[in-house]
């Protein structure tokens, strides 16, 4: 394809919705050294494992704003989509073939979109070399070395500002939320933005684009031109979970483990918003973390919250962690309903306690490097039937090794809702079995149930299917 214009990106080949496109990258992308021209190049010939992650990864990005939540059906409704990297003296360019045309306006690829694009490029490829690097790999303490990678892979997509001290709540909660619990969570980002808070999501639609949308509008008033948006996302949920539009700064983290570790070290502050099963997930890694004895001292405001109708689903969430994990786990929690602004005056006051608990402890503001995170919570799960059904859900374990169980548990499931890999394991094996004890598998098996009832594992644009069986 001839070089066009290199200050803008340009489409050409406009049929239907399909646009084939140049981009240049811009930025510090578009000075790279030979070794990194070279890598990606390597990548794109061989056509291997790492070119075909960061092709769906780049076809999810270009795909934002679909509600399809269904990563199988996302690639192949573009099976078709490539991304191909031409050399330049002085850099590269990147040919889209067949990319979705809703992700162009007037024959030029949206600007967000672009930001997003390019955020891939770079975590993908530098991941890739992360996780080969003997750097972050220390036989001393392995725990440290994925800490490292998790601290280098943020630091290089520029998400510290060492002179930013006006904190980060990170906002967690379902892609499958009814208009109602959408428009609380808009109402919660605004009352955060009117005090000067920023914003960390998953980077998805729901629950993880309302507290940005939000937020947008409470900076806007208080004239606030510094908002920051911080999307963190991995490779295996992003075709369903694509960014949103208003996340300024994306971060494509190697693994679902990593991607949590960097909520836990960069928030300030948590909020979790009525989810499905990756909802509960993310709670149990939270509620684990914090029960680890080392841990217990640590000030982490977490605060529970939606519109008053949705008051049952936190009360069959407090149940089930009541029932799995005890008192101390429901204590380390506050539930607030049909409040906004108090959400948001707990989010400050829990932002200036973690303010001083690392001052006076000589700790980062930008990164919680005080926080024990135990290897369990680190290591990759890989999602299959045998690993599955070998979870050890059983009471007679500490509490914090229960949760990182049970937060497996969940991980599977919403592996076989929306992730290509899972989804097809399924077809292809039949759900999951999961088994333990009698009384903490009702406890799950009530609780999956009352999402499924209140459409939360997925949108509802079809019946749902589940992914998994509970044998008791």
């Amino acid at each position: 394809m001839p070089v066009v214009n290199l200050s803008k990106i340009i489409a050409m080949n406009h049929n239907r919705d399909r646009v084939n496109a140049v981009i240049t990258p811009a930025g510090t992308l578009g000075v790279m050294s030979q070794h990194e021209v070279e890598k990606i190049l390597r990548s794109s010939r061989d056509k291997g494992a790492l070119h075909e992650q960061f092709r769906r990864c780049a076809l999810a990005v270009l795909n934002t704003g679909t509600d399809i939540d269904d990563s199988k059906m996302v690639m192949e409704k573009f099976h078709d989509f490539d991304i191909v990297p031409h050399q330049l003296d002085w850099g590269l360019q990147f040919e889209l073939v067949n990319a979705p045309a809703e992700a162009f306006v007037d024959g030029e690829l949206i600007h967000g979109i672009r930001e997003h694009l390019f955020a891939v490029i770079r975590d993908i490829h530098s991941a890739h070399e992360t996780r080969s690097s003997s750097y972050f790999e220390k036989s001393d303490d392995e725990s440290g070395g994925v800490t490292n990678a998790v601290f280098h892979i943020l630091r290089r997509a520029t998400i510290f500002d060492r002179h930013d001290h006006s904190g980060l709540v990170v906002c967690w909660g379902g892609h499958s939320i009814d208009k109602v619990e959408y428009k609380y969570t808009k109402e919660v980002g605004y009352h955060l933005g009117l005090r000067g808070l920023n914003i960390c999501t998953g980077c998805g639609p729901g629950a993880m684009k309302g507290p940005m949308k939000g937020a947008t509008f409470g900076h806007a008033k208080q004239r606030n031109r510094e908002g920051r948006y911080i999307g963190l996302t991995e490779p295996g949920i992003i075709a369903a979970e694509p960014p949103n539009p208003i996340v300024s700064n994306l971060v494509v983290l190697p693994d679902i483990e990593k991607r949590l570790e960097a909520f836990v070290r960069t928030g300030h502050a948590f909020i979790l918003f009525p989810g499905g099963a990756g909802s509960a997930e993310e709670l149990l890694y939270l509620l684990g973390i914090l029960l680890h004895p080392e841990n217990r001292d640590v000030p982490f405001p977490l605060v529970l919250t939606g519109p008053a109708s949705s008051h049952a689903y936190f009360e069959q969430i407090n149940a089930f962690i009541g029932e799995t994990l005890g008192y101390e786990a429901q204590q380390r929690y506050k539930i607030i309903l049909d409040d906004p602004a108090a959400v948001a005056r707990m989010m400050i006051k829990g932002v200036k306690e973690v303010i001083s608990y690392r001052k006076e402890k000589g700790d980062a503001f930008f990164f919680n490097w005080q926080l024990n995170i135990d290897l369990l919570f680190q290591k990759p799960f890989e999602v299959t039937h045998e690993s599955m059904a070998e979870l050890d859900l059983h009471k007679g374990q500490d509490h914090h090794l229960l949760a990182a169980n049970l937060r497996k548990a969940f991980s599977g499931i919403v592996a076989g809702n929306v992730r290509e890999e899972g989804i097809c394991s399924v077809e292809k094996n039949g759900p999951y079995m999961l088994s333990g004890d009698l009384e903490l598998m009702e406890s799950l098996d009530q609780l999956l149930q009352n999402f499924v009832d209140q459409h939360r594992m997925k949108l509802p644009t079809h019946t749902y299917i589940p992914c998994y069986e509970i044998l008791k």
